[in-house]
């Protein structure tokens, strides 16, 4: 298979897009909504939308400090503002929305959310600890799951590289955050750590499933020999040593091939779903599905392009080692 005999290239492009990815999330930032900042979201819907240029000027004059107004289309199609600002009093929140109301006709507040800083810096804290439990169960999984997968590459290693490749997943889906929250305003939400939590369920049940065609294969392929051995304790034990019948890489090269239309059909029919949802559901969802459609792309590649080849290198690396030693 093209992804093992060139896995040099495919790792390459990896690291490649997740040190662009790092580099986008240094820069720019991601930008945090009041989920996890504390605030107040306003939005408004008008039959007539004004200029935005005539609203900011009203509101400018309420010592709202620093504040986002950004165009949105409500779930009826009609045009108007989302306004977040900080946590507002009852008297500022009357007085801000009589200005979004005001501004032109047909003026109606269809969305209005309040959340204060302690409840989210504690979403903020729940949110990053479900993110990583989530990686160390997946760990603590693989590795049972491949228990019996002992040589060239022990069980823990392939938990290690199936977190590896996620690191990638959760990356790049992030600088997109990134990206959308510097040109488009969007901002991070307890939607966009849900969607970070089902790419990870996405990308792992990929990765699992080549990565258990390759145990198949290596039992398929490989030689068990049993041997005797006395300890230094004077007890003898049973000692058991596999000999591969064909070489490792091509073994995994296999595997890969008898998944690969799985792994494709499998992400075109997910993102099929998700781009009908993003043109035809609410705008509440579409941060959440340009999101998801970013890790749905990811974890294919990395499943197929970064987890094998780097199984491959992690056996090779190992061989050499070996060898040196010898």
């Amino acid at each position: 298979m093209p992804f093992i005999q060139h896995r040099k290239i495919f790792l390459g492009i990896a690291v490649v897009v997740v040190l662009a990815a790092v580099g986008i999330i240094a820069a720019l930032g991601l930008p945090l909504g009041i989920d996890f900042t504390g605030g107040a979201l306003t939005e408004v819907a008008y039959e007539q939308l004004p200029e935005k240029a005539y609203v900011e000027t009203s509101l400018d004059t309420q010592g709202l400090g620093q504040y986002s107004l950004r165009e949105t289309k409500d779930e009826a199609g009609r045009d108007g503002f989302i306004l977040r600002t900080r946590d507002l009093t009852e008297e500022e929140r009357i007085r801000v929305s009589g200005v979004l109301t005001d501004a032109s006709t047909g003026g109606e507040i269809t969305r209005f959310t309040s959340i204060g800083p302690v409840i989210g810096e504690e979403l903020k804290d729940k949110a990053l600890w479900a993110i990583v439990g989530v990686s160390l169960i997946i760990i603590l999984y693989v590795a049972f799951a491949f228990a019996g997968v002992s040589y060239p590459v022990g069980s823990w290693m392939y938990g290690g590289i199936t977190i590896l490749a996620l690191l990638h997943d959760v990356l790049v889906p992030t600088a997109v955050m990134a990206l959308l929250g510097y040109f488009a305003g969007m901002e991070a939400d307890v939607l966009f750590v849900m969607a970070l939590l089902a790419v990870l369920g996405y990308s792992v049940n990929d990765t699992i499933v080549v990565f258990d065609r390759v145990r198949e294969n290596l039992m398929k392929h490989r030689h068990e020999k049993k041997t005797k051995v006395v300890g230094t304790d004077g007890l003898e034990r049973e000692e058991i040593t596999y000999k591969l019948q064909k070489p490792f890489a091509e073994i995994v090269g296999e595997a890969v091939s008898q998944t690969l239309m799985r792994s494709i059909n499998t992400s075109l029919t997910t993102l099929a779903a998700l781009s009908a949802l993003y043109f035809f559901g609410g705008e509440v969802t579409r941060t959440f599905t340009l999101v998801l459609i970013a890790g749905v792309l990811a974890g294919t590649y990395s499943s197929i392009c970064i987890a094998n080849p780097l199984l491959v290198f992690v056996a090779e690396r190992k061989a050499a080692k070996e060898t040196e030693a010898k």
